[in-house]
């Protein structure tokens, strides 16, 4: 009962934290990037400019785009995943209209628009990736790759899907100055997103250990739900002289608290240790021959 407690109460955080990101995001689009004739790439993007030719709402036209690729996150990424989705979708599509009708929007230098709007849409999305979620879109199809290709981060494969964005914005707004300014977008918002998700220094990650005794159900929950690697090392207590099997995983910044969450769902009396690693090389770290 007591896991169930706790499964629930860190259900609720993510779901709290999916929310915040969507509104910080809508929030970008409603006030910096729609009325400046910016398409911020993805679908979003695609709804930005369907609504500068036709008048259609943002929020909607993003949600009905997305429903075909929702089907492709339950198959490939499982219910809890479709239902974050789902739900962060939605969120964004809601928040988007009606900031659109309440806030008012920034009016001043394009540049600023465009810099200020990806850093703000950046964070939102940094936010809703970092609890598991995806606000759908470009995003899913980044999620689902990075985890076949996990060298290749989030935001890098979200720039290099939205490049048909700035082509489809130079046309329909009939002048390359709007492309430059969605392309200023993007690149920032990307470096947020991978500063929220990854932390900020590109080589760094986190070391944890944990001892407990349920070591074979927390390592396949760290194997199966983030696809880390586990190492399984050999220990034995100084002053009892007991034997205990040492867990070792290298994980992203970002991931720190899913793991150290779904140890303690599993074993609220695991004992857990983080430490910052200055440079983690191989694969899904840095790799200085490819970069």
């Amino acid at each position: 009962m007591h896991r169930l407690d706790r499964l629930f109460k860190n259900s609720i955080t993510d779901y709290i934290i999916i929310a915040l990101g969507a509104s910080v995001y809508g929030a970008s689009v409603a006030v910096f990037t729609s009325k400046n004739n910016i398409a911020p790439g993805g679908l979003t993007g695609i709804a930005t400019m369907l609504n500068f030719l036709f008048g259609l709402p943002i929020g909607a036209m993003i949600f009905v785009m997305n429903i075909p690729l929702f089907v492709w996150a339950y198959f490939d990424n499982g219910r809890n995943f479709l239902l974050k989705t789902v739900i962060g979708t939605a969120l964004v599509s809601v928040f988007i209209d009606i900031f659109q009708a309440v806030l008012p929007y920034y009016s001043g230098s394009v540049m600023l628009a465009s810099i200020f709007g990806g850093a703000v849409s950046g964070l939102g999305l940094g936010l809703i990736f970092s609890r598991g979620g995806s606000t759908g879109g470009t995003d899913i199809i980044a999620l689902n790759i990075n985890k076949r290709l996990p060298h290749i981060s989030t935001g890098r494969l979200i720039l290099i899907a939205d490049a048909v964005v700035l082509l489809l914005a130079a046309l329909v707004y009939g002048n390359i100055e709007s492309a430059l300014y969605a392309g200023i977008t993007i690149f920032v918002s990307v470096r947020v997103i991978d500063a929220v998700t990854y932390g900020t220094s590109r080589g760094n990650g986190k070391l944890i250990f944990i001892i407990s005794d349920e070591f074979e159900l927390i390592s396949r929950e760290i194997l199966d739900k983030l696809g880390r690697g586990v190492t399984v090392l050999d220990g034995s207590g100084a002053y009892t002289g007991s034997q205990k099997r040492v867990l070792m995983c290298a994980a992203r910044p970002n991931q720190v608290v899913k793991i150290t969450k779904g140890v303690k769902i599993i074993d609220k009396n695991a004992f857990v240790v983080v430490t910052t690693a200055n440079s983690i090389m191989g694969e899904g770290f840095y790799n200085s021959e490819k970069e």
